[in-house]
C-alpha cells in the first residue's frame, strides 16, 4: 500500500469517526427532544455497539442511485465520496439540535398567605392588585405631579434606558452572524514593472517595461452555517439579557419613584414638626410674659422667669434645626427629579397623613409583580442558554465561501463574461486538541448558571422578607399612632392643669417645665409615627412590585426588533 492510498484511508476513517460522533449527537438530541422515536438511521454500521442509521421514513424507498459509466455499466459510488455524503447528511439533521439544557424556571417555596397580615384586619380596597400609578393612591395633587415629571427627567431612568437599548442592539449583533458576510474590494492598481527581463511580453500580453493599469470589482462572501445551535443559543442567551435589563430598568424606575414619594413624605413630615414647634415657641412666648408679669407683682421670682426664657429660646433653637433636615429633602427631590437644587423648592404645606387601603394580594402573585425577580429569573435563563453555547464547540464548524467579480487592464471590458472570474468553496474546522479547555468552560457556565439560580432564589426569599417588613411595620403603626394620640391629649391635659396650678401660686413653674417638656416630646412622637406610616405605605406598594407585572416585559421578538416598544407583551421562551 503506498502513501497516497494509507492518506486517503486515513481521511476516510477520521470522517467515519466523526459521523459516528455527530450521529450519537443526534441521536441523544432527539431522545431528549422527545416525540421522534420512530426515526431510523441507515448507512452507518455501529456506534457504541449500537446500530445507527441515516434518517428515513418507514414508507419503501427506490433502491440508491449510481454512476453510469461510458459503455452503461453501473459503478458505485466512490467511498470518499459515500464518507462526505454521510457527514454532511449527519450535520445537517443536526441543524435543528439545541445543546443547551431544556429551561425551567428554578422552583421556589412559596407560603399560602402572608404572616403578618393573620392578626391583623386590612382595610379592604377597591380593587385587589395595585394599578399603573400607584401613587395616585395618596390622594395628592403635589406628588402626582412630582412622580410624572420624575418618569421623564430622572438621570438614572435615562441611563438604565440606554443599557437597555444597549442590551437590544446586542441581539441585533447575535442575530447578524445567521446571515452570510458579502464585501466588496474594488481596486485600480497602476504598475511599472521592471524592462531587465529575458522576456519581452508579459503574461498578460502587455510589453514589460511598459506601464499597465489593473481594474478590479471583486465581490467576497463568507458563511458560517448554525449547524449546532452556538448563535441560536447566544442570540437567546443575549434576548434573555436584555429582557433582564428592561427588567432591571422597571426596577430602578420603581426605586425612584418610592424614593421621591418617601422623601415627599418625610418633607411633609418635617412641615408639620416645624407647626408643632412653632406653636410650642408661640406657648412659650405667652409663658413668659406670665412670669415676668407674676415677678413685677411679687407673686414670682426671678428665677422662673430664667426658667420661661430658657424653655421658650430651647424651642426656637430646635425650630430652626429643622430647616437642615426639611432642605435636604427638597435637595433630594430636586436630584430625583433631574432638576439643579439651587432652582428648585417646595413650599410649606399642611400635613395630611392618611394611609391608603393597599391591595396586598397572595404571595404566589408576588413572583409576576416584582421587577427584581423577573430580573433575577432572565439572567437564570440567559446562563442556560450559555451552555449550549459552551457546548457546540466540540463539534466541527463548517464555512462556506465564494468569491466572484470582474478584471481588466480596461475600463471598457471589465464587466464583459471575458473579465469575469468566480471560486467556491467551503472548509470544516474541528478541534482536536485543547488541554481541556472546551470541557472547562462548560463547567465554568454551568457552574454561573448555578450562581444565577441561587441568585434568583435569594432574590425571591428577599422580596417575601420585604413584604412580611412592612406588613409588620404598618400593623403595630396602626396601633401605635391611636396609641400616641391619647398621649398627646393626656399631656396637653397636664400641661393645662399645671398652669392653672401655677398661675393660681398652688405649684412652681417647675412642674410647668416638666409639662411642656412632655407634650412636646408626644407631639414629635406623633408626627414621626404618622411620618412613618405614610412612608411604610409607600415602601410596601415597592416591595409589591407597584403597577407593574411580568406581562409588561418585552418578548424576544421585541428585544431584538429596531422598532421602539409601544405595547409590551408577556414573556415567552
Amino acid at each position: 500500500m503506498n502513501s497516497h492510498t494509507k492518506h486517503l484511508n486515513a481521511g476516510e476513517e477520521r470522517n467515519r469517526a466523526m459521523v459516528r460522533v455527530i450521529a450519537v449527537e443526534f441521536k441523544q438530541c432527539v431522545t431528549k427532544r422527545g416525540g421522534l422515536s420512530s426515526l431510523s438511521f441507515r448507512g452507518i454500521k455501529e456506534v457504541e455497539g449500537e446500530p445507527i442509521k441515516i434518517l428515513s421514513r418507514r414508507t419503501p424507498q427506490p433502491p440508491p442511485r449510481s454512476f453510469l459509466t461510458g459503455r452503461g455499466r453501473r459503478k458505485p459510488l466512490p467511498a470518499p465520496l459515500l464518507n462526505s455524503i454521510a457527514l454532511l447528511t449527519a450535520m445537517a439533521l443536526l441543524a435543528g439540535c439545541n445543546f443547551a439544557p431544556k429551561y425551567k424556571t428554578p422552583p421556589t417555596p412559596a407560603p399560602e398567605a402572608y404572616k403578618e397580615t393573620n392578626d391583623w384586619k386590612m382595610a379592604q380596597p377597591k380593587d385587589d392588585a395595585i394599578r399603573g400609578k400607584w401613587w395616585e393612591i395618596f390622594g395628592d395633587a403635589q406628588l402626582n405631579t412630582y412622580e410624572d415629571q420624575l418618569t421623564i427627567s430622572n438621570q438614572n431612568i435615562a441611563g438604565a434606558l440606554a443599557n437597555f437599548l444597549a442590551a437590544r442592539a446586542v441581539v441585533r449583533e447575535a442575530r447578524s452572524q445567521y446571515f452570510p458576510t458579502v464585501s466588496a474590494n474594488p481596486a485600480v492598481t497602476r504598475s511599472h514593472p521592471s524592462s531587465s527581463t529575458s522576456s519581452s511580453i508579459s503574461t498578460n500580453g502587455v510589453a514589460r517595461g511598459s506601464d499597465s493599469t489593473l481594474y478590479s470589482l471583486p465581490l467576497n462572501a463568507t458563511w458560517e452555517p448554525d449547524l449546532w445551535g452556538a448563535i441560536r443559543n447566544t442570540v437567546k442567551a443575549d434576548s434573555y439579557t436584555a429582557q433582564a435589563s428592561a427588567a432591571t430598568l422597571e426596577n430602578l424606575r420603581l426605586d425612584a419613584q418610592s424614593e421621591l414619594a418617601v422623601d415627599y413624605y418625610q418633607l411633609r413630615g418635617q412641615d408639620e414638626l416645624k407647626r408643632v414647634f412653632d406653636a410650642t415657641v408661640a406657648a412659650d412666648k405667652k409663658t413668659v410674659e406670665l412670669t415676668k408679669n407674676l415677678f413685677q407683682f411679687g407673686i414670682d421670682s426671678d428665677e422662673d422667669v430664667a426658667a420661661a426664657e430658657t424653655q421658650l429660646a430651647t424651642a426656637e433653637a430646635q425650630a430652626t434645626n429643622l430647616d437642615i433636615q426639611r432642605a435636604q429633602y427638597e435637595h433630594a427631590i430636586a436630584l430625583l427629579l433631574g432638576q439643579p437644587a439651587s432652582t428648585f423648592s417646595i413650599p410649606p404645606k399642611p400635613f395630611k397623613a392618611d394611609p391608603p387601603s393597599i391591595p396586598v394580594g397572595l404571595p404566589s402573585q408576588l413572583l409576576e409583580r416584582r421587577p427584581d425577580v423577573a430580573a433575577a429569573e432572565r439572567a437564570v435563563a440567559a446562563a442556560n442558554a450559555q451552555i449550549g453555547v459552551a457546548r457546540a464547540a466540540f463539534f466541527p464548524t463548517l464555512t462556506l465561501s465564494g468569491s466572484g467579480g470582474f478584471e481588466s487592464t480596461s475600463v471598457g471590458n471589465l464587466l464583459t463574461g471575458p473579465s469575469g472570474f468566480w471560486s467556491v468553496g467551503a472548509m470544516l474546522a474541528q478541534t482536536v486538541f485543547d488541554g481541556g479547555l472546551r470541557k472547562a468552560t462548560v463547567a465554568q457556565y454551568r457552574a454561573q448558571y448555578e450562581s444565577t439560580v441561587a441568585n434568583y432564589r435569594q432574590t425571591v426569599l428577599t422580596a417575601f422578607q420585604q413584604v412580611e417588613d412592612n406588613l409588620a411595620a404598618l400593623r403595630v403603626l396602626s396601633k401605635e399612632v391611636g396609641q400616641q394620640a391619647i398621649a398627646v391629649q393626656a399631656a396637653q391635659r397636664t400641661l393645662n392643669l399645671a398652669t392653672n396650678r401655677y398661675q393660681l401660686g398652688i405649684d412652681s413653674y417647675l412642674n410647668v417645665i416638666v409639662a411642656q417638656t412632655t407634650l412636646l416630646n408626644n407631639e414629635q412622637t406623633a408626627v414621626n409615627l404618622q411620618t412613618q406610616q405614610m412612608t411604610s405605605s409607600v415602601q410596601l406598594i415597592l416591595t409589591l412590585g407597584g403597577g407593574w407585572d411580568t406581562k409588561q416585559l418585552p418578548s424576544p421578538k421585541q428585544v431584538s426588533s429596531k422598532q421602539p416598544m409601544d405595547k409590551p407583551k408577556a414573556t415567552t421562551d
